[in-house]
């Protein structure tokens, strides 16, 4: 309020009018006088101060209804007011209101006489309580709010049309180097390599002229810029909003650092394990067709042994001949199975390079592997992992070879069932094996299916070559374990195998 010059007696009817009209809006009047420091004011400012009916008002009075965090505060106002001037307009708690407080909020002019002379403060108190604890409930969702942005992993950055950055997260700070004072107020183009970053506000002029939404609602991957000078890949999307007429862009930007480095790892991890499943298929295809190759050669050499005999008492001029062919082929024949018998052992005596492993890892690894697309076929997950039964003496590859094929039977088999869940867990067995068991709610085993299960060649699939799950038994045994398969209570097909225990020194 601006101060007042009182240059005629007021009329106090219309004075008096006036102040019940306000009075009758919840607002009181109050008046100060600077010199005798007498304060007067109206019923509705003693009820709003909490005041009692008759109860003589004080400057003191006044200033000791007023919570001690702010009486020196209002205390301040009105005199720097009354010294130099001008309008009063502070808000205060009363004291001992209530636990949430009652909120007044006082405003005044300075009266003055004919000479200039300030001689009274004068104004009205106003019910401010349902604003200021709306005001302190906005604050505190904004607080909550900050916070929770705050905590957010992927980094936030606010700009302007002309790409002005307003906002500057925690996680960006973190993510790009630069503190929110450095970056808050400079162009986002410093977070962007060459040439988007000179390109950038010229993406921003087209869209704001064409309204071609290039980036705007659709994330993509490109390269951020940290402020060390190193880049990095990043995921953006970017969201509009508009505020005060102008419009605003959010980014929100995800480091692809490790994402990457992650695929590459599984790309590196796949490429090894095909390549070693081939080698295991090999030998068990080879260790499988020198048993079957070697006694059809055991026949044809007994054969021509009794064919020689046969051929004892003949008078045929050709004998000698074909007695010698025979003892050839014969020859030939027992070598050949010698070959294939030092073939079978070459294989089955392959050595695995075992070391000790944390199950829990490959477990883990292989079903990245093994179960990738489970997501999209609504496949529930339950990995139940034991970390006292964790480390084992194993070949990462041959047992993430097995993990993979089982994990890839189980998608399989549950492709056409209502209920989808795969559960994997691990158990001591023992003191010196772990137990890991795999569980599906897929079509399950007929009864005479698993007698059958683990041969060579034998497979329920319609494109199977039969030899996953030899394979897989064959790795087991040769880590001194046993692999077995059931069917579970749901109608699905559980796996067990083990391996022996490394405990950690």
């Amino acid at each position: 309020m601006p101060s007042t010059r009182v240059t005629h007696p007021p009329d106090d009817s219309r004075g008096e009018h006036f102040r019940v009209r306000i009075e009758g809006f919840g607002v009181g009047t109050w008046d100060f006088d600077l010199a005798t420091r007498d304060l007067e004011w109206s019923d509705t400012a003693r009820t709003l101060l909490g005041f009692a009916e008759g109860e003589q008002p004080s400057y003191e009075s006044f200033l000791s209804r007023i919570e001690p965090e702010d009486r020196a505060r209002v205390e301040s106002a009105i005199r720097r007011v009354s010294e130099r001037g001008g309008g009063l307009d502070v808000s205060f708690k009363v004291a001992g209101a209530s636990r949430a407080g009652q909120w007044i909020r006082a405003r005044a002019a300075v009266i003055r006489d004919e000479t200039g002379t300030a001689r009274h403060l004068s104004g009205i108190f106003l019910d401010v309580n349902e604003e200021k604890h709306l005001e302190a409930a906005l604050r505190a969702q904004e607080n909550h709010l900050r916070s929770i942005l705050e905590t957010v992993p992927d980094a936030m950055i606010v700009i302007d049309s002309r790409g002005i950055m307003e906002l500057f997260s925690s996680a960006a700070e973190r993510l790009f180097g630069y503190s929110k004072q450095e970056a808050i107020g400079q162009n986002v183009s410093i977070l962007m390599p060459e040439p988007d970053k000179s390109r950038h506000d010229g993406y921003l002029e087209r869209y704001l002229k064409t309204n071609d939404p290039h980036i705007i609602g659709i994330g993509r991957i490109v390269t951020g810029k940290r402020r060390d000078g190193t880049t990095f890949p990043m995921h953006l999307s970017v969201g509009q909003t508009q505020r005060g007429g102008e419009l605003y862009f959010t980014g929100f930007v995800r480091d692809l650092t490790e994402h990457q480095q992650t695929q590459a790892r599984l790309q590196e991890l796949q490429s090894e394990l095909v390549h070693v499943s081939r080698l295991t298929a090999m030998g068990e295809m080879a260790s499988a067709l020198a048993h079957e190759l070697n006694q059809p050669l055991a026949a044809i050499s007994n054969y021509m042994k009794g064919s020689r005999r046969l051929l004892a008492g003949s008078q045929d001029p050709n004998t000698p001949k074909i007695e010698s062919a025979l003892d050839r082929a014969a020859e030939q024949a027992l070598r050949a199975g010698q070959i294939i018998r030092r073939l079978r052992d070459f294989v089955s005596r392959r050595e695995s390079e075992k070391r000790v492993e944390s199950l829990s890892k490959l477990i883990e690894e292989g079903g990245a592997l093994g179960l990738a697309g489970a997501r999209e076929q609504n496949v529930q997950l339950r990995f139940i992992i034991d970390p006292s039964a964790d480390l084992v003496l194993a070949d990462r590859v041959q047992i993430q070879q097995v993990l993979v094929n089982l994990f890839r039977n189980a998608l399989e088999a549950m492709g056409q069932s209502q209920r989808r869940e795969l559960v994997v867990t691990n158990r001591r067995v023992g003191n010196e094996m772990i137990e890991v068991e795999v569980s599906d709610t897929g079509s399950g085993f007929r009864d005479d299916v698993i007698p059958n299960l683990f041969q060579t060649f034998f497979t329920t699939k319609e494109t199977g070559m039969g030899v996953g799950l030899s394979i897989s038994r064959s790795i087991i045994e040769a880590h001194g374990g046993r692999m077995v398969a059931e069917s579970n209570a749901s109608g699905g097909a559980t796996f067990r195998f083990t391996l022996p225990t490394a405990d950690e020194t």
